[in-house]
């Protein structure tokens, strides 16, 4: 089974809880999990970046194997640069095409 994330909120309680429910659902033994991805856009786009809050846990997560993808949409209209995110997170032109090509591939969505 694989399973992506959509972190679009600015609220730092629902993106930690997002990032966790994503790490738990990796150390569940009660179901298969073959990946999971997190896709972050607009608000949801902070833990993501080098020095953002949750930035440590998505660095951990990404060591155990979770991937991150950002949306080149937010990032221009953030003005952000791909040298400022997490080394390891990767970019997609947009969010909505990323999560619309994932569930087309069979990614169950969870919006925490």
């Amino acid at each position: 089974m694989k399973s992506v994330f959509h972190l679009i909120t600015d609220d730092p309680d629902e993106q930690q809880t997002a990032l966790t429910i994503a790490k738990n659902l990796t150390e569940d033994d009660s179901v298969e999990i073959d990946d999971v991805v997190v896709v972050a856009q607009a608000g949801g786009i902070e833990p993501f970046t080098a020095d953002g809050e949750g930035s440590d846990e998505v660095r951990s997560l990404l060591e155990e194997g979770i991937s991150f993808r950002a949306c080149g949409n937010t990032l221009e209209l953030k003005d952000l640069e791909e040298t400022d995110l997490v080394d390891g997170v990767e970019t997609v032109p947009s969010g909505a095409g990323e999560l619309t090509r994932l569930q087309n591939e069979g990614y169950a969505y969870i919006r925490p």
